[in-house]
């Protein structure tokens, strides 16, 4: 098959899903067109079934704001024409299921009819897309698609409930290449054939708010009292500041690293124990998973997805995101116990297993060809 893949190019879960995707595709010898406005930033060098097309916005000062949906959908109708595409797959609603429809409509009219999947990931639904300002839009995209696709049961049940949406939604889950992994544990054990004394405990994510990185310092703080441990913070975003001055203030700058972001977070997860991800919106995790995937045990909240992959009381502890004092007291029942420890995170792995790209890429290859027959 040939296959358009719109993404957002950043370091969020909808981008790297998106481009780890296409890249298993094209590795299955599908031809994999990639469409963004900038390279994806895990997007490998690119092949003979592996393409990416920029689109460029031009600077026209009639206009207060980019049109990036006209200059989307427009570079979305040229590809398709130019290298006889068969499928659309958007991640993300908006703009992107938005500009896929407009395409899809303008290409009608040159006779060419093409199928749109769209996957839906999560703020998308409940933060932006819940919006006055796009629900309308957002839920004429998802119904107007051929197919939807979403990330977890739970961001099913929001969309359903949220919107008024007649297109049935099929759930299809994040993923991980585990063989990358694993080749990562056996990399870090050559390296460090001594276990640190020191316990590591890690948060990767866009520190958002959403994302609660000052719960992460503080519940870090409570258990820096009792264990000799270090936190690795990973990634970039609008709290980092705030982080940082917290982590001075408490006089625990020491034993924090701040390592900004990272195409390859296997490399800093082999060396961790526990991996703490407090959000109050997560429509599935995909940090969690790659953390449990380089056996790690997790405390985690209870919010959206992440219950469906953080098994309570199995592969670490979940609770309301706010519960600092909860969190602290599990995460220090699972450290001070080396058995304990070592039993969540192989059950993490476990757990893990469920998700490998190779069980999933599968599922959309599926979906793909029964869009491909909606259109025949």
């Amino acid at each position: 098959m040939k296959i358009v893949i719109v993404c957002y190019p950043t370091f969020g879960g909808s981008g790297v899903m998106a481009t780890e995707l296409g890249m298993s595709l094209a590795d299955h010898g599908h031809e994999v067109h990639f469409i963004a406005y900038k390279k994806p930033v895990r997007l490998n060098d690119l092949n003979e079934n592996l393409y990416f097309h920029k689109v460029k916005v031009p600077d026209y000062p009639l206009f207060s704001f980019v049109p990036y949906e006209l200059a989307l959908s427009t570079k979305l109708v040229d590809i398709v024409k130019k290298y006889s595409i068969d499928l659309l797959h958007v991640h993300y609603a908006i703009p992107h299921a938005y500009a896929a429809y407009m395409a899809k409509k303008m290409l009608k009219d040159q006779l060419i009819n093409i199928p749109i999947v769209t996957t839906l990931h999560g703020t998308d639904i409940t933060l932006v897309g819940n919006h006055p300002s796009y629900k309308t839009a957002v839920t004429f995209s998802i119904n107007k698609s051929d197919i939807v696709t979403c990330v977890s049961n739970s961001l099913k049940n929001d969309t359903l409930l949220q919107f008024d949406i007649k297109n049935k939604i099929r759930v299809i889950p994040n993923f991980i290449d585990l063989n990358k992994y694993i080749l990562q544990q056996d990399l870090c054990l050559i390296e460090n054939p001594v276990p640190s004394k020191e316990l590591v405990i890690t948060h990767v994510s866009n520190f958002r708010p959403v994302k609660n990185v000052l719960n992460v310092i503080k519940i870090f703080y409570n258990i820096q009292k009792k264990l000799d441990v270090r936190l690795l913070m990973i990634g970039e975003g609008p709290e980092k500041t705030k982080a940082e001055k917290m982590c001075h203030d408490l006089n625990i700058s020491h034993i924090v690293d701040f390592l900004g972001n990272t195409s390859q977070v296997e490399k800093n997860l082999c060396h961790s124990d526990l991996f703490l991800l407090p959000s109050s919106t997560e429509s599935f995790g995909l940090a969690a998973l790659e953390a449990m995937a380089s056996k790690v045990a997790i405390i985690s909240s209870n919010a959206g997805g992440l219950p469906e992959i953080n098994i309570d009381g199995q592969t670490g502890y979940v609770s309301d995101f706010n519960d600092i004092d909860f969190m602290t007291e599990k995460a220090i029942s699972i450290l001070e116990s080396k058995s304990i420890l070592n039993r969540f995170k192989e059950n993490a792995f476990l757990k893990a297993q469920e998700f490998d790209i190779n069980k999933i890429v599968p599922l959309y290859e599926k979906t793909y060809l029964e869009a491909l027959n909606l259109v025949k």
